[in-house]
């Protein structure tokens, strides 16, 4: 490999909020990488630190470009940079956009087990949670339609927040299935915001399909949001696209973002972005061929050493989704015992939804050394304390 991905980091007493952690614990939690960014990036940052005044920054044409370009380029989608809104963050713009697209009281339609901060941008407007939870059978989740569409006829749903690929459970939805979301949201009058932020992290010889890049409906209905935070590890730097080709619906998602004042760029993540997604195709496919390794070790390894867990093979996202309902259905307890008992920290289920009382979440994205010690930290809590 061109990058060394085992390279081990120390971010201990370094703000992290990962690793603000006592000495002997191993953090697997949140969706925060431990490997540097690719060289090109950190001379970016470098050569503007430089200059030595940060003052207020433009957005320039190129941040646009180099976005539209990277998703033609791997994903054979055409973005027209003129249908593309700055945000300083995905979770920023979706939260204004709960607001600007919403009434309060109005349903805001997810799909359980789901990334926690959608809960936050909705009930914290003043918006309800409407859920129509996947269906997990035999190690698999799938999407009940009739469910679906019996809650996007409620007239008070407007608005759905799609989670593409899914954060948590690693699903890679297919064309089909994202045809069928956008056009039974289509039927009922639903606005989608697609959450595209895993959008890079696919088993090698994957992709992901943009939602809007599935037919003339799902575009013309649909929001999108993609950033380069989690991809190439710039979450601190807070930058995001915000993507409408309706121009109806982008003036309302534009007139939003500024309202709440989320759209002013600061000149380090301008110039990062720029060099993450100009120079970053290598960088990318190396890391996904490390990151499903770990993946795939952590799977063979759970299922030989702890088969009381069920932790099947996901394509999307470096997050392993675990079935501990064999041991216990509070994963609250579980995780908290885990970690004074062993210090390993993971993230438990509830987190995601009530349907995933009897699940945890592990981040891989790690150096393989860390993700041999948090198994062997499991396997040593599973077989000492859940007898």
């Amino acid at each position: 490999m061109k990058y060394n991905f085992d390279k081990p980091t120390d971010r201990r007493n370094t703000n992290s909020l990962k690793w603000n952690v006592n000495e002997n614990e191993l953090p697997m939690w949140v969706a925060d990488m431990d490997f540097e960014t690719l060289p090109e990036v950190k001379a970016a940052v470098m050569k503007t630190a430089e200059l030595g005044i940060y003052g207020y920054s433009d957005i320039p044409d190129d941040f646009f470009r180099e976005i539209a370009e990277f998703w033609q380029r791997r994903y054979g989608f055409h973005i027209d940079t003129s249908s593309m809104v700055y945000s300083s963050g995905i979770v920023a713009a979706i939260s204004s956009m709960v607001r600007k697209l919403t009434t309060p009281a109005e349903n805001v339609l997810i799909q359980a087990p789901v990334y926690n901060i959608f809960y936050n941008s909705i009930l914290n407007n003043g918006r309800n949670v409407l859920s129509s939870d996947l269906v997990y059978k035999d190690g698999e989740y799938s999407i009940d339609f009739a469910d679906l569409e019996e809650k996007m006829k409620n007239p008070q749903t407007s608005l759905m927040i799609l989670c593409n690929p899914h954060n948590p459970v690693g699903k890679i939805w297919d064309r089909e299935t994202l045809r069928k979301i956008g056009h039974l949201a289509h039927k009922h009058s639903v606005t989608v915001i697609s959450d595209e932020i895993h959008f890079s992290f696919t088993a090698p010889g994957k992709k992901y399909v943009p939602f809007a890049s599935v037919d003339d409906i799902c575009v013309d209905i649909s929001v999108t949001c993609i950033s380069a935070s989690k991809c190439f590890n710039l979450a601190g730097l807070q930058s995001a696209c915000i993507v409408a080709k309706n121009p109806t619906l982008r003036h309302r998602v534009y007139r939003g973002i500024n309202t709440d004042e989320v759209g002013e760029p600061n000149i380090f993540s301008m110039n990062a972005n720029i060099a993450a997604f100009r120079h970053g195709d290598e960088w990318i496919d190396e890391l996904n061929e490390y990151i499903f390794a770990n993946k795939r070790f952590a799977c063979d390894y759970i299922r030989d050493n702890i088969p009381s867990i069920k932790a099947p093979f996901s394509e999307a996202t470096y997050l392993l989704w675990a079935d501990i309902s064999a041991l216990s259905d509070d994963s609250v307890a579980f995780c908290k015992d885990l970690r004074e008992k062993t210090g390993l920290y993971i993230s438990d289920g509830t987190e995601y939804g009530a349907c995933a009382k009897s699940f945890v979440r592990i981040n891989l994205a790690t150096q393989r050394s860390n993700v041999e010690r948090g198994m062997k930290l499991l396997k040593e809590y599973v077989d000492k304390y859940c007898r």
